[in-house]
């Protein structure tokens, strides 16, 4: 009997090899980093348990991956400020490509893929400029470089292609660092973030600021709805005693609105929010905070936080089968006021990304 594997290597010897789908990676249903018990780094496919499917070597603590719409290929970035962008096959484990950010620049941990998976968006700083820029790399021809244009904002972090297919939102978190300061905030007295709408070639399309009494809740990460409604979770640079909401959502056209509740449900977060995600048929929506402990939930339609769940460390958020689950530095895969659905010595990094491929 003609095997799959053997079938393969025949083609391989002819010069015919297909281009392995996630169905050949063993159809994951999450990437995430995460650092093994000898301390190594990785990035892991997971299959809806949490169980990893793969785990491939990264040089260092990694932050959020982007998984190819349809080739079993992810790109692992660093933790921001970080250098390395690095092109995995999911199956052999290769390396396809180490993309490097060009001089005066690092990435910021995150990027998207357009509908066909053929361009690849990085977010970029500008360091010296103190400006975000958006890198274009062309997935069908070995990640080469090929341009890039403005985030419209400082501190680009998260991006998303938007439902329409057409264009990108970016979670411009307003805050300036300088790779030889590392994490330290440099502008924070001045410090502006906002959402920016870009079309696939670079044209700002629109930019939405929270109110001026946010003007210190950075802008971190994104959750998109089929409608086009963004959930961002934000992260507050101000001081400790005031009382910011880390949840916010914003519909094209009209102004951002903040994601509310008692002071002692906002204050629970410690200003800080990891990862968000839309779930409940996209009715409610969760954003994690590793400094609280916490994922805390609310209902869309009303803007108003609805309850929590305490997870120590807890930052990565999924769906399932219609389940929300979350990932823990502590190793905790969990589906979120259930049961724990796996543990394991992997310190689980930042983010769950979903695998929608194959």
């Amino acid at each position: 009997m003609t095997t799959r594997r053997g079938f393969l290597v025949g083609l391989a010897a002819a010069g015919l090899t297909p281009r392995a789908s996630w169905a050949d990676a063993g159809a994951p249903a999450f990437l995430s980093a995460g650092r093994a018990a000898d301390g190594s780094y990785n990035l892991y496919g997971l299959d809806t348990d949490g169980r990893p499917l793969f785990q491939l070597p990264i040089p260092d603590r990694g932050h959020a991956a982007a998984a190819h719409p349809e080739r079993a290929e992810a790109v692992a970035f660093a933790r921001r400020p970080g250098r390395f962008a690095l092109v995995l096959n999911c199956v052999s484990g290769a390396e396809i490509a180490r993309l490097t950010a060009p001089e005066g620049r690092h990435f910021y941990g995150h990027g998207a893929f357009d509908a066909e998976g053929r361009t690849l968006f990085t977010t970029e700083n500008d360091y010296e400029a103190g400006q975000g820029r958006i890198g274009l790399w062309d997935a069908s021809a070995g990640y080469r470089r090929i341009g890039e244009f403005g985030s419209g904002g400082v501190g680009p972090h998260d991006i998303r292609l938007m439902p329409d297919g057409k264009s990108l939102v970016v979670a411009n978190g307003g805050v300036e660092t300088h790779p030889d300061t590392g994490r330290v905030k440099l502008n924070l007295p001045v410090m502006q973030p906002n959402l920016s709408y870009l079309s696939l070639s670079g044209e700002v399309l629109e930019v939405a600021h929270m109110p001026p009494e946010h003007r210190m809740n950075s802008i971190r990460h994104l959750d998109l709805r089929a409608d086009g409604l963004v959930a961002i979770a934000m992260q507050w640079q101000g001081e400790a005693s005031d009382l910011r909401p880390v949840l916010g959502l914003h519909r094209r056209g009209a102004p951002p609105i903040a994601v509310t509740g008692s002071e002692a449900e906002m204050r629970a977060m410690n200003g800080y929010g990891g990862s968000v995600i839309f779930y409940d048929g996209s009715r409610r929506v969760a954003v994690s905070s590793p400094r609280g402990g916490l994922v805390q939930l609310s209902d869309v339609a009303t803007g108003r936080i609805t309850g929590g769940v305490a997870i120590t460390d807890v930052c990565g958020l999924g769906v399932t089968g219609g389940a929300l689950v979350a990932s823990s530095g502590s190793g905790v895969f969990t589906r979120v006021g259930g049961e724990v659905a796996g543990r394991s010595a992997i310190a689980w990094d930042n983010h769950l990304v979903a695998v929608n491929g194959g």
